[in-house]
């Protein structure tokens, strides 16, 4: 998730009555909230190694009781004191067990066994950024401040926010919650259809740009072809309709390209990785080579020579190339 949200959930967590357990809460909570995302100093490294880091070690379970005593330091250092460092260290276990529960449900996933397994794990149920939740956890921030400015007016005494805050945290849960159930149902459909005579041997349902909970980004794979829909769980569906992305035959410029740094790091993350060969311009009868996830915008190209040798390759964010090898 962004960082907004993961900042608003930690203050949403302080409301709602951990501000009790030691004295700033509110900034521990908030830092333990954002603090696994520290792997942004990788960047210094390059963009191949920060994706290559990203959403690892410190989004890791086993990583969390490090993750929450480097925020109890920051909270203790703003103090300047260690007073209530213990108690104030299992409040931080909690703020960043909120990153790492937020980022588990979106598409992009995290890496929670990391470093004893690189497994992927992703839910799929909300965007890196949702409107809906944005607009609950404000309210639960920007809620007080006006009844304070109500309660100022009338003369009465306003509340502290903890009714807001626990509100927010209720329905981030009871949203999030919907959205498995219709994520569910997504992938029901998708795999319970037959595409051009076959069933799929992998279906996947994405959230969309929208804020419809019950509209999902379907994508179906088949040997010879990938195809993606927009699938409502409450609408007849179409296999026929998809938009279909037939798959290059296996050959040695993709052996070749496999070989590539690159292309060794970006495969460790694709779940759904999309490949593509053409015919470059040059050197005479190179290829180029490239694969993406159907899920976002970034991949990785080479330029295969005749021979099948990688003549360069690349890892790109969007349509820029970068971290050439």
């Amino acid at each position: 998730m962004d960082n907004l949200t993961h900042s608003l959930t930690g203050l949403m967590l302080s409301r709602a009555g951990l501000n009790r357990f030691y004295p700033r809460a509110t900034l521990l909570l908030i830092v333990a909230a954002n603090i696994p995302d520290i792997d942004f100093v990788t960047i210094t490294r390059g963009p191949l190694f920060y994706f290559e880091q990203h959403r690892g070690i410190t989004h890791s379970i086993a990583a969390l009781p490090v993750m929450a005593l480097l925020s109890v330091l920051v909270a203790c250092a703003f103090g300047r004191t260690m007073r209530g460092w213990l108690p104030a260290w299992g409040l931080a276990g909690i703020g960043v067990a909120s990153h790492l529960l937020l980022d588990w449900t979106n598409t992009y996933g995290i890496r929670l066994l990391f470093p004893f397994s690189s497994q992927w794990f992703h839910l799929d149920l909300i965007n890196l950024f949702d409107l809906l939740v944005w607009a609950a956890l404000l309210l639960g921030w920007l809620g007080p401040m006006m009844g304070k400015l109500v309660s100022s007016e009338i003369g009465a005494r306003a509340g502290a926010g903890q009714g807001m805050a626990i509100f927010a945290l209720s329905f981030f849960l009871i949203y999030d919650f919907g959205r498995f159930l219709s994520h569910q149902r997504a992938v029901e459909i998708l795999n319970s259809r037959v595409y051009h005579q076959g069933p799929p041997t992998q279906v996947a349902a994405f959230p969309t740009a929208g804020i419809n909970p019950l509209e999902w980004l379907g994508w179906i794979e088949r040997p010879e072809f990938v195809m993606h829909f927009l699938v409502n769980v409450r609408q007849e569906f179409d296999p026929e309709a998809g938009s279909i992305i037939y798959k290059p035959a296996p050959g040695p410029a993709i052996d070749a390209a496999r070989q590539a740094q690159p292309f060794k790091v970006f495969l460790g993350f694709a779940q759904y990785p999309l490949w593509s060969v053409s015919a470059a311009d040059s050197p005479e009868g190179a290829h180029d080579v490239n694969v993406t996830d159907w899920r976002f915008p970034f991949g990785a190209t080479a330029l295969v020579g005749s021979s099948n040798r990688v003549i360069s390759s690349s890892f790109h964010y969007g349509t820029n190339t970068t971290a050439k090898e």
